[in-house]
């Protein structure tokens, strides 16, 4: 079945290699409906009846708009822009046996190693350096070809690699960039991809990606892969649910925070007073006092959007006795006794609400109870703003991996629930 999101998402996955390039893909798009950007230091003068976004530290964003009758409640819906992945060290050439060049990275997050190796890589990100002002500024790079690859230990060399691996990060997982002539290239290299001279770059986040393009396949074309569908899935159809809704009757609210997969704690991530102070701020450019607010977050809900674990076809046993998701089974309810998602009975109960009425499908997830599961933004970001939140993801396959699968109607379902829920 045809689904008319669906160039727009293959387009947005490729193009957003790292959540730098996420977020400014957001911001294009927001600046396109008309939406006015805010800076976190200069003053808001707000108007009701207009649109507006501020970002933080190039990874995290929230976008906004006013009712023309004002508010007493807020809708947010929140998602993450970071993905696992390997991150470039600073003076990252190695040289091995006079003859390779390999690049010194790191683990950002919990990944799968193994899908990472034999397959074609490239380097994204940012660069900072001086503006002719004497202020810092960054600037996007992404070296859009096949730079580097991990090769795989043969065979022949390792009997046993069939029987289980266990990776070390820094001497199984470190790409090779080139043959001796390329050294000394690397930081070269950045430098003209983002048009500056080596020497002006004085700080840089880059990270490695995979390649590879997005694919719709299966017998009905029913599944899609691609890299960093957690959590640019959710960050796309929540999107377009927001710019889709009515928004008449809330302070609607669209989040991207940063930092999900390595805990959250920085000052771009769910931890921070991104979402606090931003809220605050709304409220006071608005004339409401500190009360209010309160008053009104005590009225509000907010979405805590992020993938959600599949059964998986070929380990069926992994997944829970009665919580089941599997794609394009709808949204997914996610639970959790400890509270690693902040789903309770009265946020569930509003979420099924909210779905009875958009007409979307939902699933439940829950661990089963002697494993471990992961957890998300929710709960993190309720300590500084605290409100009826509920934990949903759309179910994937291999999440962690740099190629991921994911369910096409379910990326509609959330859609079609985000904008009911910007009402």
């Amino acid at each position: 079945m045809p689904h008319s999101f669906l160039p727009e998402l293959t387009q947005f996955l490729e193009t957003s290699p790292c959540c730098f390039h996420a977020i400014n893909n957001i911001k294009n798009i927001l600046s396109g409906k008309q939406f006015i950007q805010l800076h976190e230091n200069q003053k808001w003068t707000l108007r009701p009846g207009c649109g507006y976004f501020v970002t933080r530290s190039d990874a995290s964003l929230i976008a906004f708009t006013i009712p023309t009758a004002g508010f007493h409640s807020m809708r947010i819906i929140a998602s993450h822009s970071d993905s696992p992945a390997f991150k470039v060290k600073e003076n990252p050439e190695l040289e091995t046996d006079g003859h390779y060049i390999r690049l010194n990275v790191e683990r950002y997050g919990g990944m799968l190693c193994a899908p990472w190796l034999d397959r074609p890589l490239s380097v994204a990100g940012r660069i900072i350096i001086k503006d002719r002002q004497g202020s810092l500024c960054s600037r996007l790079v992404n070296i859009d070809r096949d730079l580097l690859l991990i090769p795989n230990l043969a065979i022949h060399m390792n009997r046993e690699a069939n029987n289980g691996y266990k990776y070390n990060a820094q001497k199984d997982m470190l790409p090779l960039y080139g043959s001796l002539t390329a050294k000394g290239t690397f930081m070269q290299m950045i430098a003209e991809a983002a048009g500056v001279e080596k020497d002006e770059i004085l700080g840089h986040d880059l990270f490695l990606y995979n390649r590879q393009k997005a694919s719709i396949w299966g017998a009905s074309e029913e599944f899609i892969s691609c890299g960093r569908l957690d959590d640019l899935q959710c960050a796309f159809a929540s999107l377009k649910g927001f710019l889709g809704g009515k928004k008449t009757s809330h302070l609607a609210v669209y989040c991207i925070l940063d930092s999900e997969e390595v805990g959250s704690t920085t000052k771009q991530g769910a931890a921070s007073t991104f979402l606090y102070d931003t809220l605050t701020r709304i409220h006071s450019s608005l004339g409401y006092t500190r009360e209010d607010y309160l008053i009104h977050l005590a009225d509000s809900f907010m979405l805590s959007a992020d993938n959600a674990h599949a059964v998986h076809p070929n380990h069926p046993d992994k997944a829970d006795p009665s919580n089941r998701p599997y794609l394009n089974g709808g949204i997914v309810l996610k639970f959790n006794a400890n509270q690693k998602y902040c789903t309770d009975g009265i946020s569930a109960a509003m979420f099924r609400d909210l779905c009875n009425t958009a007409g979307v499908p939902v699933q439940t997830f829950a661990n089963r109870s002697d494993m471990a599961g992961g957890s998300t933004l929710g709960n993190i970001s309720n300590t500084q703003v605290a409100l009826n939140t509920v934990d949903i993801g759309l179910p994937q396959l291999a999440m962690h991996s740099p190629y991921e699968t994911a369910g096409v109607e379910d990326t509609g379902y959330l859609i079609r629930a985000a904008q009911a829920f910007y009402c």
